[in-house]
């Protein structure tokens, strides 16, 4: 069986990961293509990265990234499409809920070509996000559904999904977490720039900000550093900043309180190790909502809602 393995962003990759490491165990049975649509452009994304999963370089490369989200759908479709006609799979495996997810979906069921979802079944009940949409689209299509947590398999019963199409497997997401934990165990975890501010401070917490609900709207991204300015009182925060959330910070001429240390993004070694010994995690994410709950570091999110609900009960 070939099947082909999509990844838009970074989050993807950790989420396919533990698939492709699984696959290379079955590789009598299986075969597999890694597909990087480039959706998100990421620096972090070098080859290092791909050492760091234990996985090898994407097979194909897109490069559709950039936008608005039809032109980047389209980009997708239209460049997953030829690969599909010329090096057709037997099965197309998607992960979570970015713009590649639904693309590459509806391409291969068009195709005739069976859909996986990996972490099916989660749901906001928010219209007004982006991923929602994909998330709904995607499983309105896919033919197997691998499900993360219980609610997700309520959530798809209620829609009308067989049975026999629904797995609760768990998570990959989590898999991949405590794989990476064994192999910091064994780094040298000195070298890293931030190690210098876990050593200063024996209690932080870490903040991450990038959904446009948060960082587009002057009124809510000063209320967020406002809130951000009185924790710091009496937890320092450390808050690898993303790109959109620095030049809206820029734009609304938002200075952040002393006791806030912005840095650049950091490789996912990096950040794991600053995010696991943490006091508090305050994000808008959705994977750090669910890895910080695996090891029990509470976590505020910043959202009016969340499609991981068990990262609240």
């Amino acid at each position: 069986m070939k099947i082909f393995l999509i990844a838009g962003a970074r989050p993807n990759f950790m989420k396919i990961a533990p698939i492709a490491r699984a696959f290379d165990k079955h590789s009598k049975e299986i075969s597999y293509k890694i597909i990087h649509t480039g959706q998100h452009y990421d620096p972090n994304m070098s080859d290092i990265f791909f050492q760091e999963l234990n996985i090898r370089q994407p097979d194909y490369h897109l490069g559709a990234g950039g936008g608005t989200h039809a032109q980047q759908t389209a980009k997708i479709m239209t460049g997953f499409e030829e690969i599909c006609q010329t090096d057709r799979p037997d099965l197309v495996m998607v992960v979570g809920d970015v713009n590649s997810t639904l693309a590459c979906s509806i391409v291969a069921k068009k195709m005739q070509i069976k859909v996986a979802h990996v972490e099916a079944g989660l749901r906001s009940f928010d219209l007004s996000m982006p991923e929602e949409i994909n998330r709904m689209v995607t499983d309105a299509i896919s033919d197997i559904f691998f499900i993360t947590e219980e609610q997700g398999m309520t959530n798809l019963l209620k829609e009308g999904k067989s049975k026999k199409q629904l797995h609760f497997v768990g998570h990959v997401m989590i898999d991949n977490l405590f794989f990476q934990l064994k192999k910091l165990e064994q780094m040298d975890t000195t070298i890293f720039p931030t190690n210098s501010f876990k050593q200063k401070h024996s209690k932080y917490g870490v903040v991450t900000l990038h959904r446009p609900s948060n960082v587009d709207n002057k009124p809510t991204l000063e209320s967020i550093f406002s809130t951000l300015s009185t924790i710091s009182e009496s937890l320092p925060l450390i808050f690898p900043i993303h790109p959109r959330t620095r030049k809206n910070m820029k734009e609304f001429n938002i200075e952040p309180s002393k006791n806030i240390k912005l840095i650049e993004p950091l490789s996912y070694m990096e950040f794991l190790n600053l995010w696991k010994d943490a006091a508090l995690a305050l994000t808008d994410s959705g994977g750090l909502q669910e890895e910080t709950t695996a090891l029990g570091i509470p976590c505020l999110t910043i959202r009016e809602n969340t499609e991981r609900s068990i990262a609240i009960t």
